[in-house]
């Protein structure tokens, strides 16, 4: 099915559509209501539809017998997606003009919008009694009947397509398409080949090529390929079927070769070029991409210098380079994208997580301090910023960015709410306690159950060895939610431990062994701790060891 699209020269088409065909049959139409109406398609062409659907409706309440005005009124409808609405004015309009084609395809593409293909198939069957030449109208029913698997029916109005044009590519196209849908590929290939004998054609030979691939029938397939390159050198499809053979065999000279052609095509669409590279990084083997990177590198390489500016192009390359370990060169292609899309957030964003990934912190800020200028409201960009300020120890730079998250996002708690309570953990590592107590009390009182102000608050109670039946009440609260979370997992159980409920704070821990507790030192060195207090010196012994080792690896990192 086409998608649905407004004319692209609407006021002549009020008047070959509507106005002036309505003028033909009858005068009942006065200049200031043409003028109305001329209005309202202006109205609906600058995005108010709103204010057209209104005027449109003035136009019916004087006029009822206005076909054009509901055509319009259907058209506004469908700009807001009120489809319901759009099928009655589109329907009332084929009502007052039954020999309209323009209302009729509306109220068809309508239908099929609504998901009601019956209704859809009805109406161009219909339409084809009165326009029986209009071949999109039976492409469309093709793809219905298809949808709806009536075989039969498509094959049928493929033959009257065929007597109405004569054989042509994309007859029998859809006709082996239709073959193989009914599990008969010998008489589908013969349908290329009947073809072919005829035209000499470079897709069908190259359908046929692909037909034989499928049939791991290489040899005859690359024959089908070759003989559509004889006829267009650079057609991308043999191209790349031909390319695929030899990819099939390990013979990887001529896979590069005839891929290289491919790709140096400048007339070859970059986003087809992509998604083939992407395709063969993702299905190929580690031992092919590891003894082949100079070549598939030389290839994005002619990709970029053929579509400089192309954001897909520059993406995929950046992609290939950082899995190849060359960063510096994925750095050069995401800042080069971003440079050539300004108007484009996640060229910056894909740029600044670069930066993080090569904890390049300072480059990281400056990127963020950048792309605020240009997405001032963007509050993703302060997150990223107060990323690269953590890992530089900024806490403070973190309070003021967060203070300007919550400005930016007044009302949207979302977003608030983690920026306070990010700024009462950075409040605490710069030791104003006071003031990060008061942040956690401000989110907590918004939203008593966010875990994580629950947990550091929590934690930083226990640390002070004050308010601890609050601070566990408040960690109960993270567990209950996340019981596998071994962060919240270590700050309940060391809490019952400062109030001596060892026994079940020894459970708990071992229970955050199973979820990857052995990964933290502090954990380990809690559940050791614990471990001693109920007497298990041995089992507590080796605890400590395992934090000993886990203490020196991270030192390491």
């Amino acid at each position: 099915m086409r998608p649905f699209r407004l004319p692209s020269i609407f006021i002549t088409l009020i008047l070959s559509v509507g106005a002036l065909h309505s003028q033909d049959k009858t005068t009942r139409k006065a200049s200031s209501a043409e003028s109305d109406l001329v209005d309202a398609v202006s109205l609906m062409q600058e995005g108010k539809v709103q204010s057209a659907q209104a005027l449109l409706k003035e136009i019916i309440s004087s006029d009822p017998s206005n076909d054009a005005a509901y055509y319009y009124l259907g058209t506004c409808h469908l700009y807001s997606r009120n489809l319901k609405e759009a099928q009655t004015a589109l329907r009332k309009a084929v009502e007052l003009d039954p020999g309209n084609f323009w209302y009729k395809e509306r109220l068809a593409v309508t239908n099929s919008m609504a998901g009601e293909d019956d209704y859809t198939i009805a109406t161009y069957e219909a339409m084809l009694k009165d326009f029986p030449n209009k071949d999109d109208i039976q492409y469309e029913l093709v793809n219905l009947y298809l949808k709806q698997n009536q075989v039969e029916k498509a094959l049928a109005t493929m033959d009257k397509l065929e007597l109405l044009h004569g054989k042509n590519e994309n007859i029998t196209a859809t006709r082996y398409d239709i073959l193989l849908r009914q599990n008969k590929p010998e008489e589908a290939f013969k349908t290329l080949a009947d073809y072919n004998s005829e035209f000499s054609s470079p897709r069908i030979l190259s359908i046929m090529g692909d037909h034989e691939m499928a049939e791991y029938k290489d040899s005859s397939a690359l024959e089908h390929y070759r003989e559509a390159l004889s006829i267009q050198s650079n057609y991308a499809p043999a191209l790349l079927g031909e390319a695929e053979v030899f990819r099939s065999r390990r013979e990887y000279p001529q896979f590069f070769k005839s891929l290289g052609k491919f790709i140096s095509d400048e007339d070859a669409i970059p986003q087809m070029k992509v998604q083939y590279m992407d395709m063969l990084l993702n299905r190929s083997d580690p031992w092919f991409l590891r003894n082949n990177i100079p070549q598939i590198d030389s290839l994005y390489d002619t990709m970029v210098r053929l579509a400089p500016s192309d954001s897909m192009t520059l993406a995929s390359s950046a992609a290939f380079n950082f899995s190849a370990g060359n960063a510096e060169k994925t750095k050069s292609l995401l800042y080069r994208n971003m440079k050539a899309h300004p108007e484009s957030s996640g060229a910056n964003v894909t740029y600044i997580q670069l930066l993080a990934s090569l904890n390049d912190w300072n480059g990281m800020a400056t990127a963020c301090d950048s792309a605020l200028v240009k997405f001032p409201k963007e509050t993703a960009f302060y997150e990223l910023k107060n990323y690269a300020a953590y890992n530089m120890e900024d806490y403070r730079g973190i309070i003021d960015n967060c203070k300007e998250m919550i400005s930016i996002a007044a009302g949207d708690t979302s977003k608030t709410i983690p920026a306070l309570s990010n700024m009462g953990d950075m409040y605490y590592q710069i030791g104003e306690e006071k003031e990060a107590f008061k942040c956690y009390d401000k989110v907590l009182k918004v939203n008593p159950d966010y875990l994580p102000a629950l947990n550091n608050y929590a934690w930083y109670l226990a640390l002070k060895g004050k308010k601890l039946k609050k601070a566990c009440a408040m960690s109960r609260k993270t567990v209950d939610k996340e019981p596998d979370n071994t962060t919240y997992i270590d700050t309940y159980a060391w809490i019952l431990h400062l109030l001596g409920e060892n026994q079940e704070a020894k459970t708990l821990f071992k229970h955050a062994m199973l979820y990857g507790g052995k990964d933290s030192s502090t954990l380990l060195r809690h559940y050791a701790i614990v471990l001693k207090a109920l007497g298990e010196t041995d089992l507590a012994d080796l605890y400590d060891s395992m934090a000993e080792k886990k203490e020196a690896e991270e030192k390491q990192k």
